[in-house]
């Protein structure tokens, strides 16, 4: 059962986070793209903004399937956090916790989420366990 629960909370955080990193990578699933993305990071401060965009999308594509596949789970836990807390500490930290006033209520429960399987560990069902 724990294995099962584990499958759940790495398959629907990490393929949304992949999805959340192709909206700024590719301009799918509604997003901008690297250069909406990048002309909005550059608005708030956040520059070169392209890069920045490039390096996020890659980190939330790159630590999303790895986090959803269950390989390389520190790594992945890593990458993920660290666009997270870029995310509060640049955009919602200034607009306090909740959501509902654009904080950093969802970076937050993100976060926990990560940390709280990365040292659980990924469970008996990752892609690593095919092919033992």
């Amino acid at each position: 059962m724990v294995s099962a629960g584990l499958l759940i909370l790495r398959l629907v955080i990490g393929l949304s986070l992949a999805a959340h990193g192709a909206q700024k990578l590719f301009g799918w699933f509604g997003g901008y793209g690297l250069k909406g993305t990048g002309g909005w990071l550059e608005s708030i401060g956040v520059k070169p903004g392209y890069s920045m965009a490039l390096l996020a999308g890659l980190a939330e594509v790159s630590g999303g399937l790895l986090f959803a596949s269950g390989l390389f789970l520190p790594v992945a836990a890593g990458l993920i956090a660290a666009v997270m807390l870029v995310a509060i500490w640049k955009v919602h930290f200034a607009n306090g916790y909740w959501v509902t006033q654009n904080g950093y209520e969802y970076n937050v429960a993100i976060l926990a989420v990560v940390a709280g399987v990365a040292l659980i560990g990924a469970g008996d069902y990752t892609i690593a366990e095919l092919f033992r």
